[in-house]
């Protein structure tokens, strides 16, 4: 297995952070993750536990085709996603309030490397660092920007 962990404290209430990322994963999921080249959504209703999805990302130059299901998803505090197929991945984000600011941690997991791929599980350790750094300022950045648009003009 190989993983990842970044942090970071948005400015912004934990029920608007665990909304925009949870709540409204399907709308906002590519904002933060330009990677993702398709998404949909294959259940019906809100997201939830065993809400299953697909996703087309365009990593790097490599187009993977992923189908996931919702594992966690506890309203404030944890909201998580594994890959259900030939892909082997977990996705957690843990959420803590404090005050009028959130942190966020994200944690990417590869549940399994490839016989032929273990050489070279160090650079894939260190891409997926690098990733999940990323994802944590891109949500930073969105959120943030989002809360000092003029009031009434929030994009949700």
């Amino acid at each position: 297995m190989v993983s990842a962990q970044s942090s970071i404290v948005i400015v912004r209430p934990v029920d608007d952070v665990f909304q925009f990322i949870s709540v409204n994963f399907f709308q906002n999921y590519p904002k933060w993750s330009p990677e993702v080249v398709e998404l949909e959504k294959l259940s019906d209703g809100p997201v939830k536990v065993d809400t299953l999805g697909r996703q087309i990302r365009n990593d790097q130059g490599r187009r993977t085709e992923s189908r996931f299901r919702v594992t966690q998803f506890e309203p404030n505090r944890c909201f998580s996603c594994e890959g259900t197929a030939q892909t082997p991945f977990r996705v957690i984000y843990n959420f803590e309030s404090f005050d009028q600011a959130t942190k966020v941690k994200f944690t990417f997991e590869l549940l399994r490397v490839d016989f032929f791929m273990r050489p070279f599980e160090k650079l894939i350790e260190a891409a997926i660092r690098g990733g999940a750094d990323r994802v944590m300022h891109n949500l930073k950045g969105l959120l943030e920007e989002e809360a000092t648009e003029p009031s009434g003009s929030a994009k949700r």
